[in-house]
């Protein structure tokens, strides 16, 4: 094998090997001579030229295709655990010796990721009795998410009450927190926060607190429909919520009560997809039209989920991801509004449920997930070419039933469950904008 046919440089493979003895950032820089956000940028690279979601997949991968030698791990453990052939060694001169503590750190290495490949298997073992009612989550102790150091993300003044599967609505230049479930059960609590002070107040709390739900901006108004109201208990209330003066208003009740379905905003229309009515995964697709009040239905989703994420692009909507309760999807379907029909588009390269999702320049972004998954970046979505690509992610693991907006350039991602109600709020610059002089 040539140095051309590994698709990671030198540099990297060298960052690699670090990796693989356990080595963190700062300690990787030390040893390179390079500075911290040099490292994390060979790991973003890698990570995207591998296809891969984390530093211990990272390193089975090269030592699967023979690009590291790792004294202790044999090959043939490498191809156990990922289940593919081996490829020939790449050249003496991209393979370093080990002193005996980096040893001793590989087997240890090779130990975590054993034990990050069972886990997921015990915990979907565990789970087989709740999947029939996954509306509710059990905090475990010591069991909450890493927080990684990122580039484009910044953390900002935590959400009040930390709860998960909450709504989140952009409006105007604030961040409008509904409902959920926390600690002390299901809520209609309202908390609105100013990115320009990065300060949080109270509105008025939806009069029937409910939790799996989205919210839909329309005009001058944030509609929320139906909602679980507890651990088996589903609404068809609809409910109207008004920045402007800080009032709920009830319309139009939804057909049939359904909570944790994906919902988009088209064309002044509210469109609601998929969900689940307390027993089913429903795949129907419901239109509000607030002029009229009425709720129409109009042609069913692929297949029946809930807890997929919806974003509308140039009057398509974008439907990603989703959970049946045995397994997190990682489908993108899209549906035209106009002709009322859906086509299957690339999907993401990883299973996501409970995840969210904004658009920023035409581009989809897709935020969380993890109910079976190991999640170690987030992914971005470009129509133009059909193609889903990784970007950075504050939480490492689990971030599942958050809520996710967009406003302006910047995305905003609260709350949600990381093995406990979080109270995160972090904003994600999406896009920088460069102004230039014009010369007189």
């Amino acid at each position: 094998m040539t140095d051309a046919d590994v698709p990671i440089s030198e540099r990297e493979i060298e960052v690699l090997q670090l990796v693989a003895t356990g080595a963190t950032n700062q300690e990787i820089a030390r040893q390179l001579v390079i500075s911290v956000n040099t490292v994390k940028v060979h790991m973003r690279n890698i990570f995207e030229k591998l296809g891969v979601q984390s530093r211990t997949e990272a390193t089975l991968y090269a030592i699967r295709q023979g690009w590291l030698v790792v004294d202790g791990v044999e090959l043939a453990e490498a191809e156990l655990l990922e289940g593919a052939e081996a490829a020939p060694a790449v050249p003496a001169t991209l393979l370093k010796p080990l002193v005996w503590w980096q040893r001793l750190y590989a087997l240890a290495a090779v130990l975590l990721a054993l034990a990050l490949l069972l886990l997921p298997a015990l915990r979907r073992e565990d789970r087989s009795v709740a999947r029939a009612n996954p509306i509710s989550d059990q905090p475990a102790a010591g069991s909450a998410a890493l927080r990684a150091e990122t580039s484009r993300w910044t953390h900002l003044s935590d959400l009040p009450t930390p709860r998960t599967r909450l709504a989140l609505a952009a409006y105007n230049d604030q961040l409008i927190a509904i409902g959920g479930d926390r600690e002390a059960g299901v809520t209609g609590l309202v908390e609105i926060y100013s990115a320009d002070t990065d300060s949080w107040s109270t509105g008025t709390s939806k009069p029937t607190p409910v939790s799996n739900i989205g919210a839909g901006v329309v005009g001058e108004r944030i509609y929320v429909p139906g909602g679980c109201v507890g651990l088996t208990g589903v609404t068809d209330q609809v409910e109207a919520y008004s920045p402007e003066d800080d009032s709920w208003t009830q319309v139009a009740s939804l057909p049939t009560p359904v909570c944790a379905y994906a919902l988009a905003t088209v064309d002044e229309r509210v469109f609601l997809l998929g969900g689940w009515d307390g027993q089913l995964f429903l795949d129907h697709v419901l239109a509000y039209d607030p002029d009229d009040d009425v709720w129409t239905e109009r042609g069913p989703m692929p297949a029946g989920r809930a807890f997929a994420a919806a974003a509308a692009v140039e009057g398509m909507i974008y439907v990603v991801g989703g959970y049946d309760g045995v397994q997190e999807f990682a489908s993108t379907y899209v549906y035209d509004v106009a002709s009322d029909t859906w086509a299957e588009r690339a999907s993401m390269s990883v299973g996501r449920g409970g995840l969210g999702v904004a658009v920023v320049s035409n581009k989809v972004y897709a935020i969380g997930g993890g109910w079976e998954n190991y999640l170690a970046t987030n992914e971005r979505y470009d129509p133009a070419s059909d193609t889903w690509s990784p970007f950075e992610s504050p939480v490492l693991g689990e971030w599942r039933n958050l809520g996710v907006a967009a406003s302006g350039t910047q995305i905003y991602a609260m709350g949600g469950w990381d093995g406990g109600y979080a109270g995160i709020n972090e904003a994600y610059q999406a896009i920088f904008r460069i102004i230039l002089p014009v010369a007189q």
